[in-house]
């Protein structure tokens, strides 16, 4: 069933681990995503961008077609459908009609005020409807949906102000980018520990992309409670792809081409849960949370 993160996140702060929002850009990507957590038997965040929504049709189209799968693939994990990045209060009012249960609203090109003015009424009409709330401050670097930003860090001030506008999970920007690293990562853990200390919120890590493994799991001990991934997925289903294009060069079937791809997603979907401890999520107090 789909549901909204709270719980999910919540649970993932108190005994640290990490709940995955992996991005889905068509039908076959939502497939592998869902398959693969039920198989792990972990919740999972299915990631919306206004860029996916545009290519896939529409809000109403995506909500439908992640209900279905939940429903022909007999998935019984917690599935929370979240807009990500949503640009504007409008944007995410027209997710949270259309069913989603979760929402990210990105106001972090604003100043604070503006900031946490826009989030808040975000707040308001989606707490009204049972849906969760994320929201931004500072400024994750790099490229999403072709929309460049430079990275400006989060500070505790601004971090606690957001949190006072009542989101239900903060995405602090601690020097992740989006997309994939010109260099190596460099996170704030120092700031981000300080950040988990001081609100009680699950924090969210964008960017986690190229991101070093062990650097993962110490932003998870810090405090980091759902991770973005999109492009780590792209690219292993982009070589996968081009693999079998070149080795069957007489196939066309568009359900063998875009297929190819399948078995390097699952494998790198089960290796990123493996990092971000997710499984534990069923070995607390030797029950299954979920």
């Amino acid at each position: 069933m789909i549901v909204n993160f709270k719980e999910m996140l919540n649970n993932a702060r108190e005994h640290y681990y990490a709940v995955p929002h992996f991005n889905i850009n068509n039908l076959e990507w939502a497939k592998y995503i869902l398959q693969t957590m039920q198989e792990l038997h972990c919740p999972v965040i299915l990631g919306v961008s206004e860029g996916a929504k545009k290519y896939m049709g529409g809000f109403l189209t995506i909500r439908n077609m992640v209900e279905g799968l939940i429903k022909d693939l007999s998935i019984t994990i917690p599935v929370c459908l979240h807009l990500d990045h949503g640009s504007s209060f409008e944007v995410c009012k027209e997710a949270i009609d259309a069913g989603f249960l979760s929402v990210m609203i990105d106001a972090s090109r604003f100043e604070l005020p503006k900031n946490v003015e826009i989030t808040k009424q975000v707040v308001d009409y989606a707490h009204a409807r049972g849906a969760s709330v994320e929201a931004e401050v500072g400024h994750v670097g790099g490229t999403e949906d072709n929309i460049h930003g430079d990275v400006y860090q989060a500070t505790l001030e601004d971090c606690i102000a957001l949190a006072q506008t009542g989101i239900d999970a903060l995405a602090p920007a601690l020097g992740s980018v989006h997309g994939l690293y010109h260099g190596e990562p460099n996170l704030n853990f120092e700031r981000m520990q300080q950040i988990h200390d001081t609100i009680s919120l699950p924090l969210v890590l964008h960017g986690g992309t190229g991101i070093p493994y062990d650097m993962i799991q110490k932003a998870i001990s810090c405090g980091i409670n759902k991770i973005n991934i999109n492009t780590e997925l792209q690219v292993v289903w982009h070589d996968a792809v081009s693999d079998f294009v070149k080795e069957n060069p007489d196939v066309y079937d568009p359900r063998k081409v875009i297929g190819s791809g399948e078995k390097a997603m699952k494998n790198k979907i089960k290796e990123l849960v493996e990092v971000f401890k997710t499984e534990d999520c069923n070995n607390i107090d030797g029950s299954n949370i979920i």
